[in-house]
């Protein structure tokens, strides 16, 4: 069982990461002193430079646990785990520069630390990601396995089965459902309904389980505190998922009130003074850039609309944007104009007789949506965030969706990250606003540049767009 041998993992785990501090540090100093590549001599001996990994190797040993790099690689992302790595080793280095300064070691090289910095982020990324790899394919084969008892059928065990079976490399393994009101034998996804919940007194004795995930429904969290109590004395890996994953968002965020913790229902990182002053800085320096670099194109782009047909060449149509306040969006128009007036208010769809043959070309390649550069400009919109609605829509999908008013939050945006993973035009309404929550909840400066990379690159062409 993996509790059976996870201690063993560890300790070979440190083994390597001291074995890659020590092989870092010697091709740092090679590169600086012996490789030729550097102008440098040694003032120092070679076993002066070699004792100090007596003390680099167990002090960067520690700061890897602070920063969480023993921790399971199961479901752990490489991301996260890169950007732990550099933050251990920054702090390392700053530590290291700091013991220099204290005990005047001057012949001490500074820039071969740095230059130790930089290789052992490289060989230490490097290595856990072969390592991550060969778990994950050792997991695949069906080795390496995490069995997982579920304490409650609700629509987070269900949640939690469905991601497991998306995700085999992760190695879980979930033996069975405990419920007192679903019948034993029903099955969800291949995992049965295996008792009811006092059946852990028998379980949990057996040892036979490597984590229990308790999955209670909302209206049984009476027994929640009993159930914590039965699975802690039993020192059996316990985690909580809570079946209210659609009223707390992915990453809550919390308050401390006097010691009482205190969940706030949605955090919107915008909300922060300091953050929204740094993207509306963003959006105007980059609209404006924007407006210069693409104005040969709008330029073309109008002569065009304004040749291929009567009516005006920019459009304007009411949209909803931040606190529900309507605006006036900005698009070349790609339509006639002498259609009834009701055909305002519908969707395009394929080969529909409104659009004309220039817009459905500006509509492909996303021309049509240039014009809100100045929508930006305004104020009315960003760079990046959610799609802005029309009203009537708006007022459709508030109730049909859960949770779609929270887009309005934040300013509508020219292109959003559910746009760069393809829900755009004619896509699922419900996975759009999925996208645009996790990118309200979760918005940073990095996020919004990202997003606007990956418009670039794969972002105009709009395969749905009619």
């Amino acid at each position: 069982m993996i509790k059976d041998n996870q201690k063993y993992f560890n300790r070979l785990h440190v083994l390597i990461d001291a074995i890659v501090i020590a092989m870092s540090y010697a091709f740092a100093f090679y590169l600086k002193f012996m490789s030729g590549l550097l102008e440098s001599y040694l003032v120092l001996s070679i076993s002066e430079y070699f004792e100090a990994l007596l003390f680099i190797i167990p002090g960067y040993l520690i700061l890897y646990s602070l920063f969480n790099l023993y921790t399971s690689k199961r479901v752990s992302s490489r991301s996260d785990e890169l950007l732990n790595i550099i933050k251990a080793n920054t702090v390392g280095l700053l530590c290291v520069m700091v013991a220099l300064y204290i005990f005047k070691l001057t012949h001490y090289s500074r820039s071969m630390i740095l230059i130790f910095y930089m290789v052992n982020i490289v060989f230490e990324t490097f290595v856990r990601n072969i390592i991550r790899y060969l778990l994950r394919y050792m997991r695949k084969k069906g080795y390496n396995k995490k069995y997982v008892l579920l304490v409650g059928y609700s629509r987070a065990a269900e949640e939690y089965i469905d991601r497991i079976h998306a995700n085999p490399q992760w190695g879980y393994v979930v033996r069975g459902i405990l419920d007192d009101k679903i019948p034993s034998g029903t099955m969800y996804r291949g995992v049965k309904v295996v008792g009811r919940i006092d059946n852990l007194l028998i379980i949990l004795p057996e040892n036979k389980m490597d984590e229990i995930a308790i999955t209670l429904s909302l209206e049984n969290y009476g027994r929640l505190e009993e159930i914590v109590g039965l699975c802690e004395k039993s020192g059996v890996h316990t985690k909580f998922i809570p079946d209210y994953n659609s009223v707390i968002p992915s990453k809550p965020y919390t308050e401390d009130l006097l010691g009482l913790p205190v969940i706030n229902i949605r955090h919107v990182p915008l909300s922060n003074t300091l953050n929204a002053i740094i993207k509306r800085t963003m959006d105007i320096v980059g609209s404006l850039l924007a407006i210069v670099i693409f104005s040969p194109v709008m330029l073309v782009s109008a002569l065009a609309v304004r040749f291929s047909g009567k009516g005006p060449v920019i459009y304007k149509q009411e949209r909803i944007g931040l606190h529900n306040k309507s605006f006036k969006i900005y698009k070349f128009r790609t339509m006639v104009v002498d259609r009834p007036v009701k055909a305002d208010k519908e969707w395009t769809v394929k080969d529909d007789p409104r659009v004309t043959k220039v817009g459905k070309f500006l509509r492909k390649t996303s021309i049509d949506e240039l014009p809100q550069l100045f929508n930006i400009l305004k104020g009315d919109m960003s760079m990046v965030g959610p799609r802005p609605e029309q009203p009537q829509f708006v007022e459709q999908f508030k109730e049909e969706i859960p949770r779609y008013m929270i887009k309005h939050q934040v300013r509508p945006g020219l292109t959003g990250w559910a746009q760069v993973n393809g829900y755009r035009g004619d896509t699922s309404i419900r996975k759009r606003i999925e996208h645009d929550l996790f990118y309200i909840e979760n918005w940073t400066l990095g996020l919004d540049i990202k997003i606007l990379f990956l418009t670039i690159f794969k972002g105009f062409v709009n395969k749905n767009a009619y």
